[in-house]
């Protein structure tokens, strides 16, 4: 039997531009700290206009069952990444730390829309039966992003200037809008495509956390902890221990993410999430133990290894598990519900364990990071041969 077709066209302008708007964001987040500290912002205005950021992205996706309903998500998408743009153009034009915030909110605002809608429209394009390996390649774009814009990102602001910047991330998200005219539509990408009646009946709640995805939503926060807190603080962490060149830790990490998000869908969908995130969880525990013990480049560049493998395993999975566990008609409030947990673990690791490590030290505050894998491990293994299969849906399988 033939598997149905995965790369067309559509399914590559989708990837494209959640790329490059990941590309946008990507190549500010080191650099807008550093631009709005030679503006003169004090240490605790730049930590509120990273912070408001996330804030505004969850936000937003309160309303994407609303904003679907009335426009359909290609629509959403425009609007989000539309959005993005005029943030990042703002940026070049305001020296004020009240109109940075603004626009700093608007581009929260645009890449909460964003993502959470490239997501659902990636869903709606992949087969059901490659689901697992599509929104592995779907992430593609996002790793690859990640692992360059960044660094080309302090080029342009420490080699040029602050202005070469900002015109790369508009660039970048003027060409996502571009992609997005390629993604085509679905039949399920309609305004007014959920009924008045079952629009009334959805709860509030699951405005930011959809109802059935509670073990997928809760093991996206916990994972959202611990990633959040080794990209945040792994550079600090090395120069602890004296290890130079900690950049080349990411650079590592992204190649293997990007090598096993290449097997783990096909994995998900022949054997189901359990035998992708066992060995994802597994991986990403033996990193963070590495991390702890390193005191080379060489041991910390070991670590980076399981940390690349464990989280191109571990995100995609979790994704493909949520989406499965919900409707076709509540994917976009399901792509809201991924994207909520994993900024709220990540933003809420950030802050407990940078608290934590102020009082133990950056290599000691590993020691509890950990300890969430080690939970993580635990809660995981007890869902998995504990709690009832739910015969209603497919979800080991990503068949609907």
């Amino acid at each position: 039997m033939n598997k149905p077709e995965l790369w067309t066209n559509h399914f590559f302008a989708i990837i494209t531009a959640n790329g490059l708007l990941f590309a946008s964001f990507h190549c500010l987040l080191p650099t807008l700290p550093l631009y709005i500290a030679s503006l003169g912002a004090s240490g605790t205005e730049i930590g509120l206009i990273a912070g408001i950021f996330g804030i505004s992205a969850i936000f937003i996706r309160f309303f994407t069952n609303d904003l679907v309903t009335l426009l359909g998500k290609k629509k959403c998408l425009y609007i989000g990444i539309f959005l993005s743009l005029i943030a990042t153009i703002s940026y070049a034009f305001f020296t004020s730390i009240q109109m940075l915030m603004t626009a700093r909110i608007v581009q929260g605002l645009g890449f909460g829309l964003g993502t959470t809608f490239a997501a659902a429209l990636a869903i709606d394009i992949i087969p059901a039966s490659r689901r697992g390996e599509g929104v592995g390649y779907f992430g593609l774009g996002n790793t690859i992003s990640m692992g360059i814009a960044p660094a080309f990102g302090v080029i342009l602001l420490t080699g040029f200037s602050a202005g070469f910047l900002f015109a790369f991330s508009a660039a970048a998200a003027a060409l996502a809008i571009i992609s997005t005219r390629f993604c085509g539509t679905t039949a399920a990408d309609k305004p007014h495509s959920i009924s008045p009646q079952l629009h009334k009946s959805i709860p509030f709640r699951s405005r930011f956390f959809e109802t059935g995805t509670g073990f997928p939503s809760f093991f996206t926060m916990l994972f959202g902890i611990a990633y959040g807190s080794v990209n945040t603080f792994i550079a600090l962490m090395a120069q602890e221990a004296h290890i130079g060149n900690a950049g080349l830790f990411f650079v590592t990490g992204t190649i293997f993410i990007f090598l096993s998000r290449t097997f783990g869908g096909r994995l998900y969908d022949a054997k189901g999430p359990f035998w992708v995130m066992l060995p994802g969880i597994v991986s990403y525990t033996l990193a963070l133990g590495l991390i702890i013990l390193s005191a080379s480049l060489t041991s910390l560049l070991i670590a980076s290894v399981f940390y690349g493998l464990g989280a191109g395993l571990i995100m995609p999975a979790l994704m493909t598990w949520l989406f499965s566990s919900v409707p076709a008609e509540r994917r976009s409030s399901a792509s809201a519900t991924y994207y909520n947990m994993l900024d709220v673990g990540t933003s809420g690791g950030i802050i407990i364990f940078g608290s934590v490590a102020g009082l133990t030290g950056y290599i000691h505050m590993y020691d509890y990071v950990l300890a969430i894998m080690f939970l993580f491990l635990a809660v995981f293994l007890f869902q998995h041969f504990f709690k009832p299969a739910d015969p209603r849906r497919s979800v080991c399988s990503g068949k609907e």
